[in-house]
């Protein structure tokens, strides 16, 4: 796939998920691009730095736990999006409020690998000490992040 197609399919990814209207996001894009094999890598040195491999791990693992501590009106809205070959950058801000009522509004940068038109790398960088003060530590189970 082309540089600007890879680039369109996550601005359309971001564009449904972040929908400022909740009732209108969606996430089915994402979930159908992610391929079965890719994995997340959450970088840094904190609890939640690991790798989550597969796309159930993704989806239920890393997802699941962040829902789980996010009301439903959680969005994250992507503003810069680059291209080169197989890999798109996305510049994007978090739109969140926890269960408690803390504002968790994080800047992330994830750097997106594709393959055949499907996400197999997700890196993500953001402010490890807001997700932690925020969200809490990452519950102990999935291995710590090794690149």
């Amino acid at each position: 796939m082309s540089a600007a197609t890879n680039k369109k399919l996550l601005q359309d990814i971001f564009a449904a998920a972040a929908n400022p209207d909740p009732a209108a996001r969606d996430r089915a894009l994402f979930t159908a691009s992610l391929a079965d094999d890719a994995k997340w890598v959450v970088t840094g040195q904190y609890s939640w730095s690991r790798t989550f491999a597969g796309k159930e791990s993704i989806l239920n693992d890393l997802h699941g736990h962040v829902r789980s501590r996010l009301r439903d009106r959680s969005r994250t809205v992507a503003h810069r999006f680059i291209a080169d070959g197989d890999v798109v950058v996305v510049e994007a801000k978090g739109d969140n409020v926890t269960k408690e009522g803390v504002r968790y509004d994080n800047d992330y940068c994830l750097v997106f690998r594709l393959e055949d038109g499907r996400i197999k790398e997700i890196r993500e960088y953001c402010d490890s000490i807001l997700t932690e003060k925020a969200l809490g530590p990452f519950p102990q189970g999935a291995k710590r992040a090794t690149g």
